[in-house]
């Protein structure tokens, strides 16, 4: 079964992606576009880990970012492209720790992951916002972030994923679940909670295991990943996936080869 889909996967690895689903349809705001912060006392610090992002969906992530957010930790993780400088011109006016690192952690992910982790608390933040550079919130979060910062009551936040196929339609079966659960993305940092790892090479989280330990709650708010919609980057994803994970330990098996799958059921996004 796995021969038969590597040989598939080594077959269409040349076909180029639709033009309906090229990260070209996304049209980015421009990064200068005004803040929308409100002199809130919580401060949000947005922490990401970057390779290679530049021309995909890294500026209109931003751009929807620096409306909301007051700094940023950003772990460019051995680029070979501009995607540090466009981090620092597409945050311009914010204060940006930016970390570079000559060869990619990603291999190790969890010694990456706590890179970042320790890298994000070095600025000391009161909130902390992780994200990829494909994904970025619905628009109402920009207006509604505030309130879930300035309560008192809860310190972590979880919410649902979606995992977009085109530009407008996000995926929905069997294997592509995510937007049925609540996974956290928001963290108030807690100085005196001790923060535990999963230590796992592959998808050990972006966050300590354990900080469902502390007081957390739901949101409805819904988070856009845009990182499957273009054919060409989901068979790099998937060859990359099966380089760091051979015996696919660490992730599914179906979902694996279901990146490939040329039916998918999509259903259109409603704002």
């Amino acid at each position: 079964m796995l021969e038969t889909w590597l040989k598939r996967l080594g077959r269409r690895q040349t076909k180029p992606a639709p033009s309906s689903t090229s990260p070209a349809v996304l049209t980015p705001s421009p990064p200068e576009a005004p803040l929308l912060r409100t002199k809130r006392k919580a401060r949000l610090t947005l922490s990401m880990v970057v390779k290679n992002e530049s021309g995909r969906y890294l500026q209109h992530a931003l751009a929807k970012h620096r409306d909301y957010i007051d700094d940023a930790v950003i772990i460019d993780d051995g680029s070979t492209d501009d995607t540090a400088d466009e981090c620092l011109r597409l945050l311009d006016g914010l204060p940006v720790r930016l970390i570079r690192n000559k060869v990619s952690k990603f291999s190790n992910e969890v010694m990456l992951r706590q890179q970042q982790w320790e890298e994000t608390l070095s600025v000391k933040p009161d909130w902390i916002l992780n994200l990829d550079a494909d994904e970025w919130f619905e628009d109402r979060f920009a207006g509604e972030v505030d309130s879930l910062l300035e309560q008192q009551e809860f310190s972590l936040y979880s919410f649902r994923l979606f995992d977009f196929w085109t530009a407008t339609a996000y995926r929905d079966d069997a294997c592509w679940q995510a937007h049925n659960y609540y996974r956290p993305f928001l963290l108030k940092y807690t100085p005196d909670f001790t923060y535990e790892w999963k230590e796992t090479p592959q998808h050990c989280g972006r966050y300590p295991y354990n900080i469902f330990q502390l007081p957390n709650s739901i949101s409805p708010l819904r988070l856009k990943h845009m990182g499957w919609i273009d054919e060409q980057n989901r068979l790099d994803k998937l060859r990359r996936y099966l380089a760091l994970d051979p015996k696919m330990q660490y992730g599914s098996k179906e979902q694996y080869l279901s990146i490939v799958d040329p039916n998918p059921h999509l259903v259109e996004w409603v704002e």
